[in-house]
């Protein structure tokens, strides 16, 4: 397992690893771009070889881009919805260009329920994104919270999608506070097992390709985003020594997304000192 969280890119993607390293960490996520949209700026080759410097003599062995909040592939919208298509097809060449593993985004939301034009809608989308790329950064798919009319809340229906769609390129990143506040219970050794069986029978692990590490303030089927301090949130120590000792996820990428305060160095140390005994274990 490699712990990164989500840096500031403030000043340019280059600071991202360098901010990554003050924290001791192995990987990271970044905004390639202003999270809530905008012009993306220049990526000149000056800028791709300090990012690509900083993350080796830093020993930086991964990164991911973060798509920004306003994409919504899902949107009946088809202005909005192609609007985020062009974006993500942008991040996702930015990205490759700077080695990052993969882009990750949240797929929106829309009233209109509908499972059969939901489905053809987001998986149009996709293809969209993906028609004709050739870079090699990943679509990651986020799950959520379930939040008012936001989608992909449910395993089933994210392998939906991706069954829909039988795209290698596309993946999986798991956030434990949105899956939490869905309904999959992480608090004890008992319901991870439960949790991790039933995902490794819907999605399957092999498109899982990073994970958000966030503890939950929103409570057990809450359906809210809000993320908190390990073991200071709802689903507790018990639950993240379970996750980390889970064979099922070994060798990923464990990105966190928890506050930026005076916590997040403490998020570290429990989190690095629980990797450590699951690995003597």
């Amino acid at each position: 397992m490699r712990l990164g969280a989500h840096v500031s890119a403030s000043g340019g993607v280059q600071e991202a690893p360098l901010r990554a390293a003050e924290l001791g960490l192995r990987c990271f996520q970044y905004f390639s771009r202003p999270p809530q949209g905008g012009p993306a700026p220049k990526l000149s080759r000056g800028v791709i070889q300090a990012f690509t410097k900083n993350c080796a003599a830093n020993n930086i062995e991964s990164h991911f881009v973060h798509a920004p909040y306003i994409i919504n592939l899902s949107s009946p919208n088809d202005r909005l919805r192609l609007n985020s298509v062009a974006m993500i097809r942008q991040d996702l060449k930015r990205a490759s260009l700077l080695g990052s593993r993969g882009v990750i985004v949240h797929l929106g939301s829309s009233a209109d329920r509908d499972t059969s034009q939901l489905t053809k809608r987001l998986v149009d989308s996709l293809r969209r994104v993906l028609d004709g790329y050739l870079g090699k950064a990943l679509l990651l798919l986020e799950n959520c919270a379930g939040a008012g009319n936001t989608i992909g809340r449910d395993f089933q229906e994210l392998a939906g999608f991706l069954n829909t769609l039988d795209d290698d390129r596309v993946g999986i990143c798991l956030d434990t506070a949105h899956a939490f506040a869905a309904g999959y219970d992480l608090r004890t050794a008992a319901s991870v097992k439960r949790t991790l069986g039933v995902f490794g029978r819907t999605i399957g692990f092999k498109r899982l390709q990073a994970i958000h590490l966030n503890d939950s303030a929103a409570d057990f089927q809450e359906f809210k985003d809000r993320h908190a301090h390990i073991g200071r949130g709802r689903i507790g120590l018990s639950g993240f020594k379970a996750l980390l000792a889970s064979p099922a996820l070994k060798n990923l990428d464990l990105i966190l997304e928890t506050p930026i305060d005076s916590g997040r160095k403490a998020d570290i140390r429990i989190v690095n000192s629980l990797i450590a005994r699951s690995s003597k274990c």
